[in-house]
């Protein structure tokens, strides 16, 4: 057996690890590249493998970054069930509906700007139809449950706690007449959050492949994040502001609500308005909660009473389009919290326009953002940033609300790692170079690990 690291090598994005042995190829996650935008367009534009050579496919999550370039996959040839589990596999639809949207209009207006210069054309990387056929593929799972994608390799998905549906992997096998094992992490979620469960400890195996986005990075406590985020509120109410969020539609936007729903209840803050101005988050939210399975056991308590734990009731659903543009005459403090996490792309971007030269307003950054997105120019200071193609000077305040990541801190991935065990060998991925080492240097065992290179393969014996 071996493995071929084909994405999220020395960066966060593009998940692509490629499985080979005796009987047969798995593919473990088909994700986009994200972030510099023309380098990332060109390597999303080619698989670096033969996609027919490709048996089956195991998915660990939905997130774009993980699951964004199967239609391109099933285009490329691709033939073969792609496995995840049953929330998963639900989500998928709207999620690569809505990556499929984006990709045409981000064409569209590609080819508008063009069209003057007389320059090529652009395709989107695949449309709904596209996305149709991956969607006939998927074979869904219940965590814990053993199959096999080939024959003779044993696959189980354990709950990682980072998103609704999301799991680590566990993989075995038997070649040559010895035994081997494998364990995924997938993205691992963080112990003791509010809403999803717990991720569970690695099953131990030979080898690991773990995420490392915040390796050497401990994230603050609950009680300490909501006081962070409440100081931000009442500064924005002091000032007469409105507060941005850019936010996953998956996660991250129903963390902030949940925790500004807190912050009301308990009368921390006065009530100001909430808008969740995000399609996708809207559906997701409707497919997430046809699966109890994925919840606490407190809110899956408070869904079976009736109870409103995700405090939606306090939150005005934005679909319309003229409604969205509507939010961006609003006075007064009120807060949206929009997609895309990035700000690569989605309503965020006018929301941003629209907010970021006046000094009175906020944006608050709760998730990870990739190098060379819009998003990790705000947090690193640029004093302007362009947005639809025009310069606008950031006078508006920016906030790093680190707290609010579904990611396992460094604490939480050398305890996964040690729970695991994984003697022979530790690959590092889905990090930058520094998050990465810093990481492999917290491990007690930080000889076995290595950060591969994108196109690197190890043999697993």
């Amino acid at each position: 057996m071996r493995v071929t690291f084909w994405g999220a090598a020395r960066t966060v994005t593009g998940s692509k690890h490629l499985l080979t042995g005796r009987s047969g190829s798995v593919l473990l996650d088909c994700g986009l590249f994200q972030g510099r935008r023309a380098e990332s367009e060109a390597r999303n534009r080619a698989l670096p493998f033969a996609a027919p050579a490709v048996d089956a496919v195991v998915l660990s999550h939905v997130h774009i970054d993980h699951s964004g370039a199967l239609p391109l996959l099933c285009k490329s040839g691709f033939e073969g069930p792609i496995h995840a589990t049953r929330t998963t596999a639900d989500l998928c639809g709207v999620m690569l509906a809505d990556a499929a949207h984006i990709q045409i209009k981000d064409a569209e207006w590609l080819n508008r700007r063009r069209r003057g210069n007389r320059g090529q054309l652009v395709e989107p990387l695949y449309d709904l139809d596209d996305v149709a056929r991956v969607l006939t593929r998927f074979v869904s799972h219940d965590y814990e449950q053993p199959f096999e994608p080939v024959p003779g390799l044993g696959v189980t998905f354990h709950d990682a706690g980072h998103i609704a549906g999301s799991a680590s992997v566990s993989l075995r096998w038997r070649e040559n007449g010895s035994d081997g094992s494998l364990v995924f992490t997938g993205d691992m979620g963080r112990p003791g959050r509010p809403i999803l469960r717990d991720p569970v400890p690695l099953p131990k195996a030979d080898y690991l492949i773990t995420e490392g986005t915040y390796g050497g990075k401990r994230h603050p406590g609950e009680a300490e994040l909501r006081s962070s985020l409440e100081a931000v509120v009442r500064e924005a109410l002091d000032r007469a502001g409105r507060i941005v969020i850019p936010a996953f539609a998956l996660g991250r936007t129903q963390d902030v609500v949940y925790a500004l729903d807190q912050l009301f209840r308990a009368k921390r803050l006065p009530e100001i308005p909430i808008y969740v101005d995000s399609p996708l988050a809207a559906d997701v939210q409707s497919i997430v909660r046809m699966h109890p399975e994925v919840f606490d056991d407190e809110t899956a308590a408070a869904i079976r009473r009736g109870d409103d734990p995700l405090g939606l009731r306090r939150v005005t659903l934005v679909r319309d389009a003229a409604d969205s543009m509507k939010l961006n005459d609003k006075k007064g403090t009120f807060i949206t919290v929009s997609a895309s996490g990035m700000c690569e792309g989605g309503r965020i971007l006018h929301h941003l326009k629209h907010t970021i030269e006046e000094p009175r307003n906020t944006v608050v950054i709760i998730g990870y953002q990739a190098d060379g997105t819009l998003g990790r120019r705000l947090v690193e200071g640029a004093p302007e940033v362009r947005i639809f193609g025009e310069l606008h000077p950031v006078r508006a305040k920016v906030v790093v609300l680190n707290g609010f990541s579904a990611h396992a801190d460094h604490d939480n991935l050398v305890a996964q790692a040690a729970s695991c065990g994984a003697a022979k060998g530790i690959a590092i991925v889905h990090a930058d170079l520094e998050r990465a080492e810093a990481l492999r240097d917290g491990l007690p065992r930080k000889d076995l690990a290595r950060i591969p290179h994108e196109g690197e393969t190890w043999e697993l014996h």
